[in-house]
């Protein structure tokens, strides 16, 4: 257990000495010249028109995070269908079937949810009263 537990204790040690050496190794190379457009608002060879503050529509990151959820959806049901045979070999493919089934329910009443509110559309429609 003993030895466990140094082998964690050395990756966190060598994962942190490896940032700490990384920035450090940047600051020595990177160049320090002080450019006329260093602290324009976009500096990417591009010239900037316009003004850098603008209202966004919030939409756009409402469905950002529905792509996220339902992305992280398939990177985490993929693993147990995977195994889903083996364990079915076993006995526990009913727990494994139902526990990514209820996953999948939960989501899609999510989905439901959002697309019942409107969230989903491009253009929301105004309700008048």
């Amino acid at each position: 257990m003993l030895f466990h537990f140094s082998m964690v204790v050395m990756f966190l040690f060598l994962g942190a000495a490896f940032v700490l050496i990384a920035m450090e190794l940047g600051r020595w190379i990177r160049p320090r010249r002080m450019g006329k457009n260093r602290n324009a608002t976009y500096e990417c060879g591009e010239i900037p028109t316009g003004i850098g503050w603008y209202n966004f529509n919030p939409r756009f990151y409402m469905l950002a995070l529905v792509f996220l959820i339902f992305d992280v959806e398939v990177v985490l049901t993929y693993p147990v269908v995977t195994v889903l045979r083996d364990w079915a070999g076993l006995g526990k493919g009913w727990l494994a079937f139902s526990e990514i089934l209820l996953f999948v329910v939960i989501l899609v009443a999510g989905l439901a949810f959002l697309w019942r509110k409107g969230d989903l559309e491009w253009i929301k429609k105004i309700e008048s009263r």
